[in-house]
C-alpha cells in the first residue's frame, strides 16, 4: 500500500486527481512522461492542438504542483516533479494509455 506524505489529506488528493483527469491534460502529461523536459510548442505539435490550449492546461497543473516550468530562451518549457504521487500517477496512466 503507497502512503503519501503524512500532510498530504484526502481532499489534496482529490483535487490533483481532479487536475490530472482531464482528458486533454491526461494525453499531455503521456508526452511529458516519454520526455525529460519539453517545451510547449513541442507539445502542441505532438498532440496536434493549438499553443494556447497546450499552455492553459500547462499552467493549470504545473500550479498544482503536477509539473515545473522553466524558460529557455523565449520558450516555456515543462518537466516533471520528483514527488512520489507524479510517479505512481505516470505508472497508472501508462499502464492504460
Amino acid at each position: 500500500m503507497v502512503v503519501y506524505h503524512s500532510n498530504m489529506r484526502l481532499n489534496e488528493l482529490a483535487k490533483l486527481m481532479r487536475t490530472a483527469g482531464d482528458e486533454s491534460r491526461l494525453k499531455i502529461l503521456c508526452v511529458i512522461f516519454s520526455q525529460k523536459k519539453i517545451c510547449v510548442s513541442d507539445i502542441a505539435k505532438d498532440l496536434d492542438m493549438s499553443i494556447a490550449t497546450t499552455s492553459h492546461h500547462l499552467k493549470v497543473m504545473s500550479h498544482e504542483g503536477l509539473l515545473v516550468s522553466m524558460r529557455d530562451g523565449k520558450r516555456i518549457c515543462y518537466e516533471l516533479p520528483k514527488k512520489q504521487f507524479v510517479s505512481d500517477l505516470k505508472k497508472f496512466i501508462c499502464k492504460y494509455k
